[in-house]
């Protein structure tokens, strides 16, 4: 235990002195970080499902995604919430509260079935529900945030050994949209756990933005991801992208990402954009900054931005390396995105979390002796 810390450490120190690096590392200076390996996987036994029944595309997108995932019954929570972006802090507080006590404690993850609300005050709802509302953010937006600990935590049961649900929003702009980022995520499930004919892309793209390409001095080399024969990094400019290919990881700094966003999408995609106010998901499509669930209209499986003005600081965005290594370990979208964001308390995690396509097929073994009693045993 103590020497997967301290791994953990050396993740956190690295990414730290590579945050406070004056310039971009140049393609031929880039180096992997170590990763701690993952243990387990949230699936549909663990993840927790809530409904706004007074919003009727939460309803639908619900009850659909509780059919198509296979959620039992016992873990949907049913709550009535205003159709607006964000959430007073008395009407959180209560949400909360209605969740805590309704859901059950094997629970280890959520999805909400809903776009509005996604923020409370300046905080995002998928974080102050996942690991607690941060009041003080609003007077010091630009300010370092509280650390995630889900971002060092290598186990599958952060809700019983953290007291924290990691959540995400099955958010897209209609109810059709959604049933298809859904499907995407279904499909994506085990596609690359025995490799490919032709290996997934992660394209990190560097750009001209010089406040938001500060995540081009946290790119790992191009070439193969190690350990991983069905994963190529491809280290791109925004302004001359080659034909994007078989993407399955899509990551950029700029306000504003030109159409088209990509080419072939892979089911299971992520896509983000470091910019300021990406997470603003009622923005109406061209307006301002480019909204997240551009990326979802586009064929990605998952996204995260951010709710309110958090200045550039990389902690508070999805580190490539982190999310690439996590992913490429089997474990879903919702656990990838999380454990590559360090400060979360503005980001708001969008997509279908169960999206899995390097876990592992279980074999017939493995899957008759998950159906018998567990004996008791301490969580990793």
């Amino acid at each position: 235990m103590f020497r997967k810390w301290q791994a953990l450490a050396g993740v956190f120190l690295a990414w730290t002195l590579a945050a406070t690096a004056a310039e971009p590392l140049s393609s031929a200076d880039a180096r992997w970080m170590r990763m701690p390996t993952l243990y387990g996987r949230i699936t549909a036994h663990e993840l927790g499902l809530v409904i706004n029944t007074a919003d009727p595309y939460s309803v639908a997108v619900g009850e659909y995604y509780a059919v198509r995932r296979g959620i039992p019954a016992g873990q949907i929570v049913r709550v009535q919430l205003p159709l607006r972006s964000s959430l007073t802090r008395e009407e959180f507080l209560a949400l909360d509260q209605q969740i805590r006590s309704q859901m059950p404690e094997h629970v280890n993850g959520m999805a909400l079935a809903w776009v509005q609300p996604y923020a409370v005050d300046c905080n995002s709802l998928t974080s102050a529900l996942g690991m607690g509302l941060q009041p003080d953010v609003c007077s010091r937006s630009c300010a370092a945030t509280r650390l995630s600990p889900y971002a060092h935590y290598f186990g599958a049961r952060p809700w019983i050994v953290l007291g924290l649900r990691p959540a995400m929003q099955l958010a897209a702009r209609s109810v059709p949209a959604a049933k298809a980022m859904i499907e995407r995520g279904i499909a994506s499930d085990h596609r690359l756990a025995g490799g490919s004919a032709e290996p997934a892309q992660a394209y990190l793209a560097a750009t001209a933005d010089r406040n938001r390409n500060v995540r081009e001095r946290l790119f790992p080399p191009a070439g193969p991801v190690p350990g991983v024969v069905a994963l190529v990094v491809q280290r791109v400019r925004s302004d001359t992208l080659p034909p994007m290919r078989r993407t399955l990881i899509y990551q950029t700094g700029l306000s504003r990402v030109p159409t088209p966003l990509g080419g072939e999408w892979l089911p299971g995609a992520l896509a983000d954009h470091l910019t300021s106010f990406g997470g603003l998901l009622d923005k109406p499509v061209g307006e301002g900054q480019m909204n997240i669930l551009d990326w979802i209209d586009a064929g990605a499986t998952a996204s995260y931005g951010t709710v309110s003005e958090p200045c550039n600081h990389v902690q508070k965005f999805p580190h490539p390396q982190v999310l690439i290594q996590s992913y490429a370990q089997g474990v879903s979208a919702l656990e990838a995105y999380w454990h590559s964001v360090a400060w979360p308390a503005q980001g708001v995690f969008v997509g279908e979390p169960l999206a899995a396509p390097f876990a592992p097929v279980a074999s017939p073994v493995a899957t008759s002796a998950a159906s018998q009693p567990a004996a008791s045993a301490p969580a990793p």
